[in-house]
């Protein structure tokens, strides 16, 4: 199980973080050209936070486990990015956008087992 959790846990890292990074970098009509219309919803400095977190999250689910230092911020990490996904999936209700909820669900749910993997039976260190 525990290789199990590190490919889930590399699957969300490479996701919020590819995702993070655009919305950071690109502006927010690239953004909504791009299918991310809740963009417009926001102002920019909101959807740079979003990005901003979801960076931190990414990296908050792979460095400390790596280096060894605090790994107890993975899972911590995890349950961050499952709360975003909960935002996301009520932006996207909001919006009648049904497919990109169940996109917020599927991560939702990978988010929680690796949260309860690594604060439960598969933590560094036990």
């Amino acid at each position: 199980m525990g290789t199990t959790l590190w490919v889930l846990t590399a699957i969300l890292a490479f996701g919020f973080a590819s995702a993070g990074v655009m919305k950071l970098l690109q502006p927010q009509e690239k953004l909504a050209d791009l299918g991310m219309e809740w963009v417009n919803d926001f102002g920019s400095g909101t959807v740079k936070l979003i990005g901003a977190l979801e960076i931190l999250g990414a990296i908050g689910l792979i460095v400390p486990a790596a280096v060894g230092v605090v790994p107890l911020l993975v899972p911590i990490a995890a349950v961050g990015l499952a709360a975003v996904m909960l935002g996301a999936a009520v932006v996207h209700a909001r919006r009648k956008e049904v497919p990109m909820i169940a996109v917020n669900a599927v991560l939702f749910a990978i988010a929680v087992v690796v949260a309860w993997g690594r604060f439960g039976p598969y933590a560094f260190g036990s």
